[in-house]
């Protein structure tokens, strides 16, 4: 009896974990994708999925982390986005979507990146990956590096295009949820969004034309990026984000039927998930949150401002008002530049920490002499002790 009334309770909690697996995945519309997600991109949540975790060939979704390795190569000052690239025969061998580099042919770092965000160019792609590491096979190293502190436990690369590889095997393999991550991260360098989204464009003075495979950029309001891909295995996915209103989402669908079923239901993904949140707007850009003092500085303290409009997205039904919280050192010693970092605020809900940013001088401050910070000290000494 007793083993009876165990297998019984089993039973029962295994039903209810189906049930709660269930209800998790279920979406309040019809997705005819393999698999699909929807994150908030300011908190990284996840509005709704289908099979997010499954793993999928991406086709030439893979360049948005060719695109991510580059930007973070352009911020560590190892590359710059004017330097020349000069084009491989391996490079000019790509098949697929291309610009039709020639070898030998020069093209900039930042005209390359063109090429990838707008028109998908697999020769662009490897020319920059050869230019980052030597070699395609080296990058792409370090592509499956770079996926796996981002903890991308689906993702594994084979090549910088999504191209299946020449003479069969396995090639890129990824998931919904993965690329959302990865385009989350991407995103922190806003700058691509200038290629993603773009609707026409052209290269080489204007003889190559430029058109962006996403459509949504031009049919969708306030979509700027960031990635289609298509191959027969794969079928039709995209990446796509969109802000509106101060709210950032990110939208990926994996192997879609057609392109028309791709593009609608990340337009169905947008439109759910604009009508769950909103952008309230709690400090201004400019505005002084405190002061500090200034040791070894021509002025003796510093107003701190935030540097840019402060918002924090909220589900639609949260009415509760933001505390505002600021971190500001004592004292900080001179030179210091206009927008110079200095502390930070955070803005909490219910006791729930959602935005932090930093704080920035508003003016710059410089460094006094030696006679003028003598007198500073004997200043804040007398003042001390006749307070």
């Amino acid at each position: 009896m007793r083993k009876k009334g165990h297998s019984v309770v089993i039973v029962l909690l295994f039903l209810f974990m189906l049930s709660v697996q269930s209800t998790r995945a279920a979406l309040p519309f019809n997705i005819q994708s393999e698999s699909a997600v929807l994150m908030e991109a300011s908190s990284g949540e996840i509005l709704v999925e289908k099979n997010s975790n499954k793993p999928l060939p991406p086709a030439s979704v893979t360049k948005m982390m060719v695109m991510l390795l580059v930007m973070e190569a352009v911020e560590n000052g190892e590359i710059k986005l004017t330097d020349k690239v000069v084009a491989s025969p391996e490079a000019c061998r790509m098949g697929g979507s291309q610009i039709w580099l020639e070898p030998e042919e020069e093209m900039t770092v930042e005209d390359l990146m063109k090429a990838v965000g707008i028109v998908s160019a697999n020769d662009a792609s490897v020319a920059l990956a050869e230019y980052i590491s030597g070699s395609h096979e080296e990058f792409v190293k370090l592509m499956n590096k770079r996926a796996q502190e981002l903890g991308l436990k689906n993702t594994t690369y084979v090549n910088a295009t999504g191209l299946a590889p020449d003479g069969g095997g396995p090639g890129n393999v990824t998931s919904a949820y993965d690329q959302a991550i990865l385009a989350r991260e991407l995103l922190k360098h806003p700058t691509v969004l200038k290629w993603t989204g773009t609707w026409i464009d052209s290269l080489r003075g204007g003889e190559s034309f430029l058109r962006n495979t996403n459509n949504l950029v031009r049919f969708y309001d306030g979509c700027d990026g960031l990635k289609t891909g298509y191959t027969s295995e794969a079928g039709y996915c995209l990446v796509a984000t969109a802000k509106r209103n101060g709210v950032r989402l990110i939208a990926v669908v994996m192997k879609a039927p057609t392109s028309p079923v791709r593009n609608n239901e990340i337009t169905k993904l947008f439109n759910y998930g604009f009508s769950q949140y909103k952008a309230l707007k709690v400090l201004n850009a400019g505005q002084v949150i405190g002061r500090t003092k200034v040791m070894k500085g021509r002025a003796s303290e510093v107003n701190l401002i935030v540097p840019e409009d402060l918002l924090v997205v909220l589900k639609r039904e949260v009415q509760s008002a933001p505390e505002v919280l600021a971190k500001i050192p004592p004292k900080v010693r001179a030179p210091l530049a206009k927008g110079t970092p200095v502390g930070e605020v955070i803005v909490k809900i219910d006791g729930e920490t959602k935005v932090t940013a930093p704080l920035v001088t508003e003016n710059a401050v410089e460094e006094s002499g030696f006679f003028r910070f003598l007198w500073q000290i004997t200043k804040n000494i007398l003042e001390g002790f006749f307070r």
